[in-house]
């Protein structure tokens, strides 16, 4: 592995790291009042890893066929008409957003039973199958938008590595992204008393913004795919 690309999948992974379902639900479960156990945001995280590196292999698997099986089925389209379609399709991602952020407002949830909720899976009292639960859904649901990821895939597979490097360097990628949530982790375990203002300050921010939180990801990348299709519009030929 070269060191460009080294340096490459480190900055993707670290943007990674700062994801809804890799920092901002860990921050959420280390303001559980009382006594945390290490072990249950341990679970979490290795759930989020383990879920991006089967993820990465089997697009890894089957890169190759996915981007020739795409090229043969555009090959007759206009490049035009294909960046056209994607900026139909950005703004179309755009207005979803929109619907998915007023339809969480709509239905909302207990704040009570959610905290309720934390403060039993931290704690201890249950078992691990919700803080695995949980870090399932929040990955599938990145799955999606996680575009560092995507580009750290596609970058691994065009280096023509073996497959061993190939599983290193993806279970590399998953464990950097960890990083600054098992630093905040220990942190709360070492200095409760000068992490926990900070974490509740962010605790505070998505509580009130928690409704906006998957509208601004998906809104984000129709941003982008319409951004995209914009200047590529205006530049080709």
């Amino acid at each position: 592995m070269s060191t460009t690309l080294a340096g490459a999948l480190l900055g993707l992974s670290l943007l990674d790291s700062t994801s809804f379902g890799t920092l901002l639900i860990p921050i959420w479960l280390l303001l559980t009042p009382g006594r945390l156990h290490p072990t249950r945001i341990a679970v979490y995280l290795a759930t989020v890893a383990a879920f991006y590196f089967a993820t990465g292999i089997l697009l890894t698997l089957g890169a190759d066929a996915a981007l020739q099986a795409a090229r043969d089925a555009f090959s007759g389209v206009s490049p035009v008409l294909l960046r056209w379609c994607q900026l139909v399709a950005g703004v179309l991602v755009i207005v979803l957003s929109y619907w998915l952020e007023a339809r969480a407002r709509g239905q909302g949830d207990s704040p009570g039973r959610v905290q309720r909720w934390r403060a039993r899976a931290m704690a201890g009292s249950g078992g691990p199958s919700g803080l695995m639960s949980l870090a399932l859904v929040a990955a599938g649901l990145e799955v999606a938008t996680m575009l560092p990821y995507l580009g750290a895939v596609g970058l691994i597979a065009n280096a023509g590595m073996s497959w061993q490097l190939t599983g290193a360097a993806l279970a590399g990628y998953c464990v950097v992204m960890t990083v600054p949530a098992l630093v905040l982790a220990t942190a709360r375990l070492t200095a409760h008393a000068k992490v926990d203002p900070l974490l509740r300050r962010i605790n505070d921010w998505l509580t009130r913004n928690s409704a906006k939180a998957l509208g601004w990801t998906v809104g984000g990348v129709g941003i982008g795919l319409t951004l995209n299709a914009i200047v590529a519009l205006a530049t080709d030929p």
